[in-house]
């Protein structure tokens, strides 16, 4: 840790262990300043900026106690180290419940010395790097990065400031792409929990066999492979909030026992008959509308009923239109600042097709679909040539195409996957790790379809 330049009072009467501290320190680049007694002390702090004040306890005028309680009262971010003799250790106890940062016994040498305030300043620092990623976390999940200016999206903002304040289980329902994921991390970095663990769960990816581990945790000797003791998600989240993605994917067997825990807010790790008392928040996400799932026996109703005492539906792209250009905006300013280019912004033949397509993939397709554009972009603004093949060939939306006859119900589904898994491979130039992410589906089940369908070129 560097410590050239920072300041450090030494406040000690001891005039021989004085000089000797500061000599030490001084050789370490401290920019040191000392006082034989507390109220020398004091008056010296109020009149430089010190950033860490080591002081004896025993002092005469004023003793290392009060001299604590003025330094904190002053500037509660400099560290107090107290200095202390054996016989008063439990007053330096107490001066660490008052706020100081440490103490040392004496006798102690040089090295013992500047150990302790490298440890209790790196301390200081880690926790000051924490607190600056905590508030750019926060402001990262605020109102201000979910953008629109529509009134769908005005009354989504207004009923997520309204829950976010409570404890209440929400489902957010809504397509892919259309920001799940951030409306449940702005529920919880704008409640009362946004210091407390944020934890995501994607139901969809987990195997049936590891829900339950996954979810509660277990214990060294559980089944085989399980050679050390894991702490669930469940526990992880204690105290903060729990997101469950796709909460529609878990097996009808697993939601009896989520039922169980969201109910009784305790759960038992596998091969432990322990319960373990959790304070969890629960948000909720689902592709498909549960009541739907519920019909076809396939999604339990008294967990709905657990999971959905507010339900926010977040509107597709295409019913939000004039979010476009200002979400389009956004992630132009986003990718052209990481990529050092001049771009100013859109073209009004490239604003044209963005209000004519039909957005398929909603919001994350927009964002793949500018990054795109910044990546083939040589100009100072992004025309129609930098655009994928479906937005250049003016592909609109269902609600303004011209009626079609009614399909076969299995044949709509496959004309819809078809023109989805275009418009994404076309959105990512082909990558179909990403196209598949684009279109909330696995690698694997991608691969399935183009070739079910005759895609694979």
């Amino acid at each position: 840790m560097t410590v050239s330049g920072r300041r450090l009072l030494i406040v000690e009467d001891e005039p021989i262990l004085r000089i000797t501290m500061a000599d030490a320190l001084r050789k370490e680049g401290w920019l040191v300043d000392v006082a034989e007694d507390g109220a020398r002390g004091l008056a010296l702090f109020q009149t430089q900026l010190h950033e860490v004040v080591l002081s004896d306890l025993l002092m005469p005028k004023l003793d290392g106690m009060e001299l604590l309680k003025r330094v904190r009262a002053l500037q509660p971010e400099t560290t107090v180290v107290i200095i202390t003799a054996h016989g008063t250790v439990d007053g330096a106890v107490e001066a660490m419940r008052l706020g100081a940062a440490d103490f040392i016994t004496k006798p102690f040498s040089m090295m013992q010395l500047i150990l302790r305030l490298n440890n209790v300043c790196s301390f200081k620092q880690l926790r000051e790097q924490n607190l600056r990623l905590q508030e750019q976390l926060e402001k990262r999940h605020s109102f201000g990065s979910m953008i629109g200016k529509s009134k769908r999206m005005r009354e989504v903002f207004e009923l997520i400031r309204v829950v976010a304040d409570s404890d209440a289980s929400v489902l957010v329902l809504g397509e892919s792409g259309t920001g799940k994921e951030m409306v449940a991390a702005a529920i919880h970095y704008n409640s009362p929990r946004r210091s407390r663990p944020y934890i995501r769960v994607s139901c969809a990816s987990l195997p049936e066999s590891l829900i339950e581990s996954e979810l509660f945790g277990y214990e060294k000797g559980a089944f085989t492979g399980a050679t050390e003791r894991r702490i669930g998600r469940f526990e992880a989240a204690s105290g903060g909030t729990l997101f469950l993605d796709e909460i529609g994917e878990l097996p009808l067997n697993f939601q009896v026992k989520l039922l169980r825990v969201l109910q009784e807010r305790q759960v038992e790790r596998l091969g432990s008959h322990r319960t373990i008392d959790v304070d969890v928040r629960i948000v909720s996400a689902s592709l498909r509308p549960l009541e739907e799932e519920i019909k076809a026996g396939k999604f339990r109703e008294d967990l709905y009923f657990r999971v959905n005492t507010v339900a926010i539906h977040l509107p597709p792209l295409r019913e939000r239109r004039e979010d476009v250009p200002i979400l389009a905006q956004a992630f132009l300013e986003e990718f052209r600042r990481e990529r050092g280019k001049p771009i100013e912004g859109f073209s009004d033949e490239a604003l044209a097709a963005f209000d004519a397509y039909s957005w398929p993939g909603n919001v994350r397709e927009l964002r793949n679909v500018v990054e795109r554009a910044v990546l083939f972009c040589t100009r100072s603004r992004i025309g129609v040539d930098e655009l994928p093949e479906a937005l250049r060939e003016g592909r609109r939306s269902s609600e303004a195409l011209p009626p079609e006859p009614v399909l076969a119900l299995h044949e709509a589904v496959k004309r819809a996957e078809v023109e989805a898994i275009r418009a994404a491979l076309s959105a990512t130039g082909g990558r179909r790790t990403q196209a598949a992410e684009l279109l909330g589906v696995s690698r694997k089940t991608l691969w399935e379809k183009t070739k079910q369908y005759g895609l694979e070129e």
